[in-house]
């Protein structure tokens, strides 16, 4: 079992550095058994084909992603603290794993199946942890209540979503993604902060 283990985990990861190399349209099977040091063939015994690859990669890390920033904010009590975390969680995960999140940001989105199929369980789950936060602000009279929590989960995705697919588009780090994460939450929480 870890041999099987360990061979998936190899595809997985020489498919992220194909699929950020040379995107996921022009990226061969082929060229991902070769950097996972394994025969074309079998890959098919993991994977039906390209697209489930890179749906398992999504599914993986946003697992791994969720678990950690539900560690960061577990101990936490203060709301606002927890919202920073979030954020800055979110954009040190992509600043980190450069190849990674240009997958997630540009390639993930030129997958048929992926925009058609995914049933979104980690998506929501990811987007949920943040609701998670804004539900208990307002249970605490910290957040306004007159803004529904999936509207502003949502907002805050797609502010993180854009400054990351931004800074993968500009090559990696031609901004502070920590002073972004920080001027992030500073927005949200003052927008969404009962006065």
């Amino acid at each position: 079992m870890p041999a099987k283990e360990d061979k998936r985990s190899r595809i997985l990861k020489a498919a992220v550095k194909v699929f950020a190399q040379r995107g996921f349209y022009n990226a061969k099977v082929s060229e991902i058994a070769k950097n996972a040091s394994i025969a074309d063939g079998t890959i098919y015994l993991y994977f039906k084909n390209k697209d489930e690859i890179l749906i398992s990669i999504f599914e993986e890390e946003m697992a791994k992603f969720i678990s950690k920033v539900r560690k960061e904010i577990e101990s936490e009590p203060d709301i606002k603290s927890k919202l920073r975390i979030f954020v800055k969680t979110h954009l040190n995960f992509v600043e980190k794993n450069p190849k990674l999140a240009q997958v997630f940001q540009l390639e993930l989105r030129q997958s048929n199946k992926f925009i058609k199929e995914y049933a979104g369980s980690k998506l929501k789950e990811y987007l949920n942890v943040a609701g998670d936060i804004i539900e208990e602000g307002q249970r605490h009279g910290i957040i306004r209540k007159d803004i529904p929590p999936g509207l502003i989960k949502r907002a805050l995705f797609g502010s993180l979503d854009e400054v990351a697919t931004h800074w993968v588009l500009m090559k990696n780090g031609k901004y502070d993604l920590g002073k972004s994460a920080e001027q992030i939450a500073d927005i949200f929480i003052n927008g969404i902060a009962k006065t």
